[in-house]
């Protein structure tokens, strides 16, 4: 495949901090970026070489978008399927389309999963109330009732146990195609970033542990603190998905841990990831500019640590600590550029750096 040369031009579907960071990382590496999502000053705009603010249905400003640049990649995967198609007549799309049709439906996601022989949080289809009653029979409760489509930070999902009312559940996914997974009685929720080139070659960061506060990414600890057996399992697992979905590109393979210490695998997402931010400062080659590599067709960074890390997220109002985050000098500060800090946005983060025989600490 066509190597796209330092001086060449990136398109990004999306604009929000991943896209920034992808715009940044790019620049670094002599590449010129244009951005293309629906809002006016997004965080990736303000760095990005052009912006094109459109919706992505939008045919006639995708067509000029894509005659602008050598190749198009994503930082938001709830792209259109059908854009992704449009695009790719035009100019290489990298991840394609199929990855999205996969990675946009829960119920396609966990199959494809499971048929690859690497198990996930047993689930059903459930597309009435009736289905959702007869879900409950098979997998028992407590389990997560989730819509198959969008839905992120913890939205478009609901708990259910014993005491839950099936109607009023059913009525708050207002009937939306879903799925019923059973409850994962896990120890620690982990990830791993991987990377796939236009030439096959694979290249996976460490297993991180990854806590949440109120369903939303709080804090990142590079590495996981789990045994060799399951890091090299965890590897396997993400490299596996990332040959056998045909990734070109990125892709964050999101796990469980269980309380009897094996891997279950709960989501993926096609694309730089929240718990790869640590890789800026902690690795020779970061996450962001993995991903720009892995599309423009140049062989893959080294993904190996070269320090341990925590990362931690400022959301809504932590974004005004920055102050005094900048008062430790061991701290890295990130903001996104965001014009106004609402409860649940995420606005920056903080990465702080140990030495590889130093437990990371939150």
């Amino acid at each position: 495949m066509t190597v796209i040369a330092p001086g060449g031009h990136i398109g990004i579907l999306g604009d929000g901090q991943l896209g920034r960071m992808m715009a940044i990382a790019a620049a670094e590496m002599g590449y010129f970026v244009h951005v293309f999502g629906p809002e006016e000053n997004s965080p990736a705009a303000q760095v990005s070489h052009r912006s094109t603010v459109a919706a992505y249905g939008d045919k006639a400003a995708l067509e000029t978008f894509a005659k602008s640049v050598d190749v198009v990649t994503l930082e938001f995967e709830n792209i259109p399927t059908d854009t992704l198609e449009f695009l790719n007549a035009l100019v290489p799309v990298r991840p394609n389309a199929k990855v999205l049709e996969i990675t946009q439906d829960r119920l396609y996601e966990k199959s494809f999963i499971n048929n690859l022989g690497i198990g996930t949080a047993t689930f059903a289809n459930v597309e009435s109330i009736d289905e959702l009653v007869a879900a409950i029979k098979q997998i028992k409760l407590p389990a997560i009732l989730k819509t198959r489509r969008l839905g992120y930070d913890g939205k478009g999902q609901v708990k259910i146990t014993g005491s839950s009312d099936l109607d009023d559940v059913w009525k708050e996914m207002k009937n939306a195609p879903s799925i019923l997974e059973g409850f994962v009685n896990f120890k620690m929720e982990i990830s791993v970033i991987v990377a796939r080139s236009t030439q096959g070659e694979i290249a996976c960061y460490c297993p991180v542990e990854n806590r949440h506060k109120n369903h939303i990414l709080d804090i990142t600890l590079a590495p996981a603190d789990i045994p060799k057996r399951l890091v090299d399992k965890a590897i396997e697992v993400a490299g596996k998905i990332a040959a056998k979905i045909d990734l070109v590109g990125m892709i964050a393979v999101e796990m469980f841990v269980t309380k009897d210490n094996q891997i279950l695998v709960n989501e993926l997402a096609p694309r730089p990831h929240n718990s790869g931010h640590w890789t800026i400062e902690g690795c020779a080659t970061s996450q962001f500019k993995q991903i720009i590599r892995a599309v423009c067709g140049l062989p893959l960074g080294q993904p190996e640590r070269h320090s341990n890390a925590v990362m931690t997220n400022l959301i809504g109002d932590d974004v005004e600590s920055w102050g005094a985050l900048l008062e430790d000098p061991e701290n890295s500060l990130h903001l996104y550029g965001k014009a106004e800090a609402r409860e649940g946005r995420k606005m920056g983060h903080v990465t702080k750096l140990f030495a590889l025989n130093q437990k990371p600490k939150a």
